[in-house]
């Protein structure tokens, strides 16, 4: 594992120099096996880049970049460019919620400032041979903070009043609730509609695709235009 990195320039210019290469290459690199696919595998891909990188935070529950207060996502990318799947941010909190606000929450310092990978996605694509591509430093803007900040009030609200179970994937515009398990039979603590404990399934937040697309394609254009200028 690399050393972490000092300042955010030095995290850049080691996001930066990723680019081009294949999963395949960078496991050689570090002397890691690369898995024929990512089934059992999934997280694969993001400890591969954070091995890399440097990142310090393992599995405990801050930014992977703990000291310089960032956050490492890979996003598996079409053909096209475009997001493959939901990004999943973190897990959400059934109990114990009560005067958690937006500004104080584990989500929100998540999203605060985010280094995103995007790497080559498609499935006939060898996981070895997928390549990766430019990163980019993002911070939500004003806008898309309010919305990230609704969003996450209206399912929270329904966490409180016990409506976990009539969540559904049409709630939130940038953030999804969904379960966050291996499979159903994983359950935790919850509340119910009266207010009585409950078993529930794990639920963690996830950004849609059409917002991961935006953020990628705001950034790809931002760039060539830099290009254009030169």
């Amino acid at each position: 594992m690399n050393a972490a990195p000092q300042t955010e320039q030095e995290l850049l210019e080691r996001a930066l120099e990723l680019a081009g290469f294949s999963l395949g290459e960078i496991a050689a690199k570090l002397g890691q096996q690369c898995p024929m696919d990512l089934k059992r595998e999934k997280g694969w891909v993001g400890m591969l880049l954070e091995t890399w990188l440097g990142a310090t935070a393992g599995s405990k529950p801050v930014q992977d970049f703990e000291d310089l207060a960032i956050e490492l996502k890979s996003i598996p990318i079409s053909y096209s460019g475009k997001p493959l799947e939901t990004t999943f941010v973190c897990v959400a909190p059934l109990t114990g919620i009560h005067g958690l606000s937006w500004e104080k929450s584990h989500i929100r310092q998540k999203l605060s400032k985010v280094l995103w990978i995007p790497v080559e996605g498609e499935r006939d694509i060898p996981v070895c041979d997928r390549q990766i591509g430019m990163p980019l430093l993002w911070q939500p803007s004003t806008e898309e903070e309010a919305q990230l900040k609704a969003d996450w009030e209206e399912l929270m609200d329904m966490i409180a009043l016990g409506e976990i179970a009539k969540i559904n994937a049409r709630h939130g515009e940038y953030l999804q609730l969904r379960p966050k398990g291996m499979n159903g039979k994983v359950v935790t603590e919850a509340y119910g509609a009266s207010g009585q404990p409950i078993k529930a399934q794990p639920k963690g937040f996830y950004l849609r695709k059409s917002f991961t697309e935006r953020i990628l394609r705001r950034h790809f254009l931002h760039l060539a235009e830099n290009n254009q200028d030169r």
